[in-house]
């Protein structure tokens, strides 16, 4: 199992990555999801998010999640043929944690170079966990 500290990682181009390789066959763990970064102007970036989890109800969807596990998650899901047989076994192969769970202290922890926070070209950025606060989340 691949253990991938997200840390200072750009979220859409950790998810992409962390995509293909779920669908090569590869076990992942993402720990530290909350420190995740989400490139763009913070109002936009919020008021985003914002309208996403605004638009479905409690009947009918979209459920759009607050926590940002469920989040990131949700992120490398629209990667992936999630509908498919092979996209629901890439997505059992998926772990996401805020933190670093107990099992996890002891693994080297692995990053990944495409989605590093030095590729933004501005310095405008939000973490997920500060979106997922804004949204109503108490992690």
């Amino acid at each position: 199992m691949m253990v991938i500290d997200a840390k200072g990682l750009i979220m859409g181009r950790l998810s992409s990555v962390v995509a293909k390789r779920l669908l090569a066959g590869e076990e992942i763990a993402i720990v530290n999801a909350d420190k995740a970064i989400i490139s763009g102007s913070k109002v936009t970036t919020l008021n985003e998010y914002k309208t996403i989890r605004e638009m479905g109800t409690r009947e009918f969807g979209p459920y759009f999640p607050k926590r940002p596990e469920r989040i990131l998650k949700r992120t490398v899901r629209g990667m992936l043929p999630y509908k498919r047989a092979r996209g629901k076994d890439a997505m059992s192969r998926i772990r996401v944690y805020v933190g670093i769970p107990p099992e996890f202290k002891s693994e080297e922890l692995t990053t990944i170079a495409e989605a590093n926070m030095n590729r933004l070209s501005s310095n405008k950025y939000v973490e997920l966990g500060e979106v997922s606060r804004r949204l109503g989340s108490k992690f």
